[in-house]
């Protein structure tokens, strides 16, 4: 099956689909022994890659190359992409989604901000006026073949939300993102607004939107739920954590850390994965050599 039928498949089971943030190969990894889909976060790409917060220095070449490594090593997985808002013009969107589905990807997120352009849960967003935003969207749908393309609206006024909401719905997009939505009153009139259109939500610690379980996202007939930085925060945590620990004992590795044979557990399996889901490490035996 393409990668975009897959993906359309899972969202259109029953319950809310759950797509976890990665920013590098090993948070990948990881997460695909949880997960079965996997969501390239730009807020994740631009901290890992560059070093710089989400306000619009991706380039899409290096976006592109991380998703062709990502499906080389997980031919299974889902693989929704953010593409921020195409990367300026309709011509290089169009262009953009060409590649990543040369590449594999199985969606793309596909933004109205314009530049220049912020995290979508912070403040200072600016959106592009509805028809300029609906000329750049048709060209990618227009381009993709078979890529699932999600349609997000960082409108922040609930008149214009509700508006571009149903204008989304109403294309041949196969999903809509309202952003930081802030209250579940807000997310149900969205869902009223778009019809029968797929509907996502995205989870993100200190964002703007509440902290919501997948069973209360499906009460509210969300499909779809991206969790944008789970891995990222997690990895800025242990990271530290561990170098205060590490200054701490004078130098002396502590016994309690990931060892080699489990690092190399976790990464062996990407030079040939034929699809099963690995089982955490805890249950896994160890690697035989």
């Amino acid at each position: 099956m393409a990668h975009g039928e897959a993906l359309r498949e899972a969202i259109a089971a029953p319950g809310t689909t759950p797509l976890i943030g990665v920013f590098d190969m090993l948070s990948a990894s990881i997460a695909a022994r949880h997960y079965d889909g996997l969501f390239v976060s730009g807020f994740g790409f631009s901290a890992s890659h560059y070093g710089l917060p989400d306000v619009g220095f991706i380039a899409w070449p290096d976006v592109v190359g991380f998703v062709q490594r990502l499906r080389l090593a997980l031919p299974r997985r889902h693989l929704l992409v953010d593409i921020d808002d195409g990367y300026t013009d309709p011509e290089v969107a169009g262009q953009v989604v060409r590649a990543l589905e040369q590449v594999g990807a199985s969606g793309v997120v596909l933004e109205d901000q314009q530049r220049p352009r912020r995290c979508g849960h912070v403040e200072g967003k600016r959106v592009l006026p509805l028809e300029q935003y609906l000329e750049k969207l048709d060209l990618v749908l227009a381009t993709r073949r078979d890529l699932v393309v999600v349609a997000r609206t960082d409108a922040t006024g609930e008149d214009e939300v509700l508006r571009r909401a149903a204008a989304f719905a109403a294309t041949d997009a196969d999903v809509v993102l309202v952003e930081g939505m802030p209250s579940v009153d807000v997310i149900r009139r969205v869902r009223r607004a778009m019809g029968d259109k797929p509907l996502l939500f995205n989870q993100i610690a200190g964002g703007k939107s509440p902290r919501l379980s997948l069973r209360e996202l499906t009460d509210l007939g969300v499909d779809v739920a991206i969790y944008s930085t789970p891995c990222l925060f997690a990895a800025h945590a242990a990271i530290e954590d561990a170098l205060v620990r590490l200054k701490d004992t004078d130098g002396v590795l502590p016994d309690d850390s990931i060892d080699v044979a489990e690092s190399q557990d976790l990464l062996w399996p990407n030079l040939g994965d034929r699809g099963d889901v690995p089982t955490p490490r805890a249950s896994r035996p160890a690697m035989t050599r």
